[in-house]
């Protein structure tokens, strides 16, 4: 009885204690942005508001540089402002736990196919005819000032 006590006691004390991540933000949080699966109308949408595509290959769930470069860039509240402005943002997930439609599941395996993804995080500026202008594979460190950077000389070029 004693070990049972001490165990839930042990337990308890690592939930509380124990830090929460959040994967995604939430529309309230600072740097929420509204992310789409569905490429092709993403990139249609860019080319009319004059804007690059974002595309994010990713395993949100068991991914470790996915979670970080999502918490350290994407869910800033600098690089959500930026985006609002400039990008169009496409995340292509390849979870281990998150449930997705068949049919999701399909379409994101053939872009994975279409643009040679070998790892995660993949990540992929387009122009609004979805020609690639930047390929970053695997995290990129500096925050999100580096992100901005990097896509703002691309606009300019």
């Amino acid at each position: 009885m004693k070990k049972i006590v001490v165990t839930l006691f042990v337990s308890w004390l690592a939930f509380l204690f124990l830090p929460v991540t959040v994967c995604s933000p939430t529309p309230s949080s600072p740097g929420a942005t509204e992310w789409n699966t569905d490429l092709p109308a993403a990139r249609a949408q860019a080319g009319k508001q004059k804007k690059l595509v974002l595309v994010n290959f990713t395993g949100s769930d068991l991914c470790s540089w996915c979670k970080r470069l999502h918490r350290e860039v994407f869910a800033t509240k600098e690089f959500g402002d930026f985006a609002k402005d400039n990008l169009m943002l496409v995340e292509i997930d390849f979870p281990s736990q998150k449930k997705q439609s068949d049919s999701l599941k399909q379409t994101n395996n053939a872009l994975k196919n279409q643009y040679h993804v070998e790892g995660y995080p993949t990540i992929l500026v387009l122009n609004g005819e979805g020609k690639e202008l930047w390929r970053q594979v695997g995290y990129l460190e500096g925050g999100p000032k580096v992100w901005i950077d990097q896509i703002r000389a691309l606009k300019k070029g």
